[in-house]
């Protein structure tokens, strides 16, 4: 079995980092119509993003994937045949009238925000011909197993790491309703990460200002071997915002334990892609952007997925203080600090509290200001690691393709044979004049002339030379620098919209997507719902009836209220073991 680790390209800088680093894939988006409407890229840069991914024999996917107004498929069909013509692998897509659009020999890919939670949602995505379908990221093991039982020849792409949605992808409107910005429209203004009231039907506030809808990160490293024993052939990094340091890190870690899976397999799985990669730091999931980590629902519900303090980085628990002084303080830890450092921490009144690291002077640490409530015996995080962040923006990997060449050496031709592990090119080239019997050894000289591999991924460690006339000849070095040039050209890389007044199956921006809600049976009429959301804060809250028969104290409905007093009704819908965030009504 093929295993790929896909991973998120904001430009193309970012690409060939994430594929320097071991990603057998990146994803990017176009300049327009991508689910990332801050991460556009021009057709030239996704062109020679392309040309380098090819050479380790990685895949470039790009993402079309919002719901489209009637006046743009015709830009957005002329987009697909650009992409077409610059050779990329695939297209994400969430607007299904383009799968008429797209051009022969396009694979065309079913986008997460084709919200595809359920086994019956999957299967209509295969019957509609989608040769890979990215599964929901609150699809449980147990039905991503069940998939590929029925669709053995499907594609499963898989989300494993990288910040959560509260809503199903796909199903969530609040952001366009709050602040006119679609999520279905790549413009998500993140309406979950804001911090709300939590009240009753009686007006009684039960919880003030916390960050109710916000969810820790995923992380599902320790699951990548369960995941492709289950079916998953592409593991998905999440993050088309995120900058290189960030990329760097996280795809070293999941390409090097995907390389452990592979190794002890026996041969049962392999990489997507060629290249032995060679890194200049260790890896740490830790040190990079994190709310806090979760598996989220890979193994059912279970509390914890939320981080009602903050929506922002946690980082890296680090010790607690030991000693503070007016301008100092400082930590019980093994962990070094570095000037610049960032570090948080937790306050009594259940707040998070950051500040910055001005000085480091042996143990003690020299805040540019220091936090009032900073006390003895507080713990400590690290959301910005100064010193790892340096790291990341040097030279933190080397990616190369061990090739091996084979030169024969004619009266007055050389036939140049090039094994790229799997592929092999050829190349002959005649001379003007026959070659001339050699007065020295030349065969040293000749192999040291065709390792001079450049500025390109090739290491070659096995150099033949045939002399096919029985007797070594003069050859001329340019000759020999030509044809090897010649050989490695081809895989050398180049330098490398308003919320309607109606229910929520009509918010789609035209029929032929209704699809996208019609199978799960929660629409109601009579209700607008902005949000549909697998995370339940009832459950949250330990008053979940299916798990207590404790009595809530509180009078429901109970409703989301915003801090300029907008309010937002939660509903339990208890059969399908889900949330919904709807209109709240007077």
């Amino acid at each position: 079995m093929i295993l790929e680790l896909l991973a998120p390209a904001k430009n193309k800088q970012c690409g060939i980092e994430a594929i320097r680093h071991g990603a057998d894939a990146v994803y990017i988006g176009a300049a327009r119509f991508g689910a990332r409407a801050a991460a556009g890229n021009t057709i030239e840069d996704i062109s020679q993003l392309c040309q380098y991914a090819h050479v380790f024999g990685a895949k470039v996917y790009v993402t079309v994937n919002t719901l489209l107004h009637d006046d743009e498929l015709t830009d957005a069909a002329e987009l697909l045949c650009q992409l077409k013509d610059i050779d990329v692998d695939a297209v994400l897509i969430q607007d299904l009238r383009l799968l008429d659009y797209a051009p022969e020999g396009l694979a065309m890919h079913a986008s997460t925000q084709t919200d595809n939670r359920s086994v019956e949602r999957v299967e209509e995505m295969a019957k509609l011909g989608f040769e890979r379908v990215v599964v929901a990221r609150e699809m449980p093991l147990e039905d991503i197993r069940t998939i590929k039982k029925k669709l053995p020849n499907l594609e499963i792409e898989c989300f494993v790491h990288g910040a959560l949605c509260v809503s199903y992808s796909g199903a969530c409107y609040a952001s366009e309703y709050c602040f006119n910005r679609s999520a279905n429209r790549g413009e998500c203004a993140q309406f979950c990460r804001l911090p709300f009231d939590l009240v009753d039907a009686e007006g009684k506030t039960i919880i003030y200002s916390k960050h109710l809808l916000s969810l820790k990160d995923m992380c599902r490293i320790d699951a990548l071997e369960e995941l492709a024993e289950a079916g998953v052939c592409s593991f998905k990094i999440e993050g088309r915002l995120k900058e290189e340091d960030y990329v760097k890190n996280v795809v070293a870690a999941y390409s090097q334990r995907l390389n452990r899976i592979c190794e002890k397999s026996g041969g049962k799985y392999k990489r997507a892609s060629r290249g032995k990669v060679e890194y200049f730091f260790r890896p740490d999931l830790r040190r990079t952007f994190n709310r806090g980590y979760t598996d989220y629902f890979l193994y059912g519900r279970k509390p914890g997925i939320e981080n009602l303090i903050t929506p922002k980085s946690v980082g890296m628990q680090v010790g607690k203080v030991k000693d503070r002084a007016k301008y100092w303080f400082s930590v019980a830890t093994s962990e070094p600090f570095a000037n610049g450092d960032g570090l948080c921490f937790i306050d009594e009144k259940k707040r998070m509290q950051g500040f910055r690291i001005n000085k480091v002077e042996g143990n003690r640490l020299i805040p540019q200001k220091m936090p009032d409530d900073l006390k003895k015996g507080t713990l400590l995080f690290r959301n910005h690691d100064e010193a790892f962040t340096k790291l990341l923006q040097g030279k933190t990997a080397e990616r190369n393709i061990e090739i091996s060449m084979k030169l024969e050496v004619y009266s007055s031709k050389l036939v140049l044979s090039v094994d790229l592990g799997g592929k092999t090119i050829k190349q002959e080239m005649e001379s003007e004049t026959p070659f001339s019997a050699a007065q020295k050894p030349q065969t040293d000289n000749i192999i040291r002339n065709l390792n001079k591999l450049g500025n390109t991924p090739y290491v070659c460690n096995n150099i033949a030379v045939e002399w096919k006339e029985g007797t070594e000849l003069f050859v001329p070095a340019s000759l020999v620098s030509r044809i090897r040039q010649s050989c490695l050209m081809e895989t050398t890389p180049h330098g490398v919209v308003k919320l309607p007044q109606q229910t929520s199956a009509d918010n789609i921006l035209h029929s032929a997507s209704s699809i996208l809600h019609s199978s799960e049976g929660i629409l109601h009429s009579n209700e607008t719902i902005l949000m549909q959301c697998k995370h339940c804060i009832r459950y949250a809250l330990g008053y979940c009836p299916k798990e207590t028969n404790e009595r809530q104290p509180w009078k429901e409905p109970l409703s989301l209220r915003m801090s300029d007093s907008r309010m937002f009704t939660l509903q339990f819908d208890c059969k399908h073991c889900q949330m919904n965030v709807l209109l709240h009504k007077m």
